[in-house]
């Protein structure tokens, strides 16, 4: 666990005062403005703002609530005192001992339900807005100075294959690259990055950050090779046979959960992978049967609860105000209650002000189209809630006889992912489980190949940018290990 703060001649803090401070709020655009921007909508606090609310911080004697639900474990209590007394640069410091990517997890962590859920103020009053105290240091020093270069160590010889460039394989390619070991990361789609810059909008996540990250670490030495699927450009035994001696696979978890819903496979049904990807990025990043922007419909539809399915609604509705569409809708179907979402409370409160709107207990059970095979309309159902299920929130139920429709001319299914199987099918003894998720140690990451490691969401199934860096950190530790053991 990382050290307490340093407190030198000021140890005495007066927590009650500090509780009497306000929370200080976050600007950002406002929604008539950002509706027609892809723009990041929150504009970052400002110097004084960041010191007032990091003082909020009570800088428990303890390291088991803020930092201990951080998958990281970052050492927030010390990155907030060194804030508080507008030491940016130190407290970014802090934040990149633990974590390859603060400028990410500031922005996209679930925060309400890790390091700020935790967050003993919140037991009084509002939390400490710690995501967005770590987004503005990291950027305030990458402003000032840029990502500071790390030490690297002399070179050993051993070279290593990273599968895929998001969170997992960042981490782990960073790492490995300060350990002396040289780094290639295979990626398959045109630009590096993964989830970050494929799938995750730039109103949430300015591609600039990737963009920047990126370039760091090919300065630091690791090569990234685009436009290659391992699998089927080039397999795991091949790279071996080319002398490779570990190999990373972080390929996350891009194949979408289908509706089996009649009337699917009508056009203008999108899964949304492929809807962020064309609705997100220029045609020059982009997979060449995906340079076409998606459809822009009047009444769009998307289907699905968490953060996902709010990227498709706030991208939809920024496609559909510049197509000069301003008397349209985009709505939210969800099967369970608001209470049940997973998704995060700012993102929904962001889509409602920019005019999305939201249909709860509400299933589709059909989509019917015209003449030329074009989705029209949505059948659906209504639903209420029965007893809890496997995750614990309570199963929807169909009332029967509640069928009605709704007009939809596109239609955004967001109900999750799973991982790939190429990689498993085309790697000798490589197990997986019936979900195709790569079967590893989940102290190392190691898989039933020696040599071979895994993390993120190909080995968990969706989740979050942190737990997959995590993953990524743990599985780099053992790889050095492994590599110095040839």
């Amino acid at each position: 666990m990382a050290k307490q703060p340093d407190r030198t001649g000021d140890i005495d803090i007066n927590r009650k005062e500090r509780l009497r401070i306000p929370r200080q709020s976050v600007p950002k655009q406002k929604p008539e403005a950002r509706v027609y921007n892809f723009d990041e909508v929150y504009l970052g606090f400002d110097e004084e703002h960041a010191k007032i609310e990091a003082t909020r911080c009570l800088q428990c004697p303890s390291l088991s609530g803020c930092a201990g639900a951080c998958p990281l474990h970052n050492d927030i209590p010390r990155a907030l005192w060194h804030i508080s007394r507008g030491e940016f640069l130190e407290a970014a410091a802090v934040y990149r001992e633990t974590s390859n990517l603060p400028e990410v997890c500031g922005r996209v962590c679930p925060q309400e339900k890790l390091c700020q859920g935790s967050c003993v103020v919140g037991k009084k009053d509002e939390p400490v807005y710690l995501g967005k105290l770590e987004s503005f240091v990291t950027d305030y020093q990458r402003r000032a100075i840029g990502i500071p270069k790390p030490p690297i160590a002399p070179p050993t010889g051993k070279r290593v294959a990273v599968i895929g460039s998001g969170p997992a394989g960042i981490a782990v390619a960073e790492e490995l690259t300060k350990k002396g070991h040289a780094v290639t990361v295979f990626e398959s789609l045109p630009v590096p990055g993964g989830v970050m810059v494929y799938g995750i909008p730039s109103f949430k996540l300015s591609k600039r950050i990737l963009e920047e990250k990126i370039k760091f670490l090919e300065e630091i030495g690791i090569q990234f090779v685009c436009n290659t699927t391992v699998g089927k450009d080039v397999t795991i035994d091949a790279l071996k046979r080319d002398g490779y001696h570990a190999f990373f696979l972080g390929t996350g978890a891009w194949v979408p959960t289908k509706l089996n819903t009649p009337g699917e496979d009508l056009k203008g049904v999108y899964m949304a992978t492929e809807y962020l990807i064309r609705g997100n990025l220029p045609p020059e990043k982009l997979p060449r049967a995906m340079q076409a922007k998606p459809e822009v419909g009047k009444h769009i539809a998307v289907i699905g609860g968490g953060d996902t399915a709010m990227d498709c609604v706030r991208t939809a509705r920024r496609l559909q105000i510049q197509a000069g569409i301003t008397d349209g809708t985009v709505i939210d179907y969800y099967r369970r209650s608001e209470k049940e979402m997973p998704g995060k409370v700012e993102e929904r409160t962001n889509a409602i002000e920019e005019g999305v709107q939201f249909e709860f207990l509400v299933a589709p059970v059909k989509f019917n189209g015209d003449e030329n095979g074009h989705v029209r309309e949505m059948e659906c159902i209504r639903m209420k809630l029965g007893e809890p299920d496997a995750s614990g929130r309570r199963r929807p139920v169909p009332i029967e006889g509640s069928n009605f429709t709704v007009p939809a001319d596109v239609v955004i299914c967001a109900l999750g992912y799973g991982a790939d199987p190429l990689i498993e099918k085309t790697t000798s003894g490589l197990k997986a489980d019936k979900w195709h998720q790569i079967i590893v140690d989940k102290e190392t990451g190691a898989t039933s190949v020696p040599g071979i490691y895994a993390g993120g969401d190909n080995v968990t199934g969706p989740d979050l940018v942190v737990t997959a860096m995590a993953a990524g950190r743990r599985a780099a530790m053992a790889m050095d290990e492994y590599l110095r053991g040839l």
